[in-house]
């Protein structure tokens, strides 16, 4: 059984407060928080399903990755589920650097945008109007919280550490 590694719990973001301000800042929060869990796990565990249904927290790293360059990017997706399986030539700290990577370039994206009920970036492949980018917004806070939750899991069962 992993020894158990407490850690203080990060208290929810200061933002300004306008409504993009508070999007964008808890996404921000929830996005860092991710990252945090798949920090300082040794290869394999990084990579290594935690559970029956192959979610590893490197493999969340990298979907996450896919769901920003979608949502955010304009970038189609051919296979939802391959995105959650890291390739064996890519390291942590790679997927980790992408991730990043897209994180910021997103952050241009919506600071770039004038009115959050305008319509956002089409996601990619998709036709039709795009959501609105407060819509998309709330989305990936959904969708980042959801995956954020996943790898507190996996990262307790690796090794004990729980918190922000």
């Amino acid at each position: 059984m992993p020894s158990t590694k407490r850690r203080r719990d990060a208290r929810p973001p200061r933002t300004g407060p306008a409504e993009r301000d508070v999007l964008v800042g808890f996404l921000d929060y929830l996005r860092g928080a991710v990252v945090a869990k798949a920090q300082d796990v040794p290869e394999p565990q990084v990579r290594t399903p935690g559970v029956p249904s192959g979610t590893n927290l490197l493999g969340l790293v990298k979907h996450l990755t896919h769901v920003e360059r979608h949502w955010l990017l304009g970038e189609p997706v051919r296979d939802w589920a391959a995105t959650f399986h890291p390739e064996p030539d890519e390291s942590a700290d790679d997927v980790v650097l992408a991730y990043r990577d897209t994180t910021a370039r997103a952050n241009d994206v919506i600071a770039a945008c004038p009115d959050l009920s305008a319509p956002g970036p089409r996601p990619g492949g998709r036709r039709g109007a795009a959501p609105s980018l407060r819509w998309t917004l709330t989305h990936l806070i959904e969708e980042t919280g959801r995956h954020a939750g996943h790898a507190d899991i996996l990262r307790e069962l690796i090794d004990g550490a729980t918190g922000r």
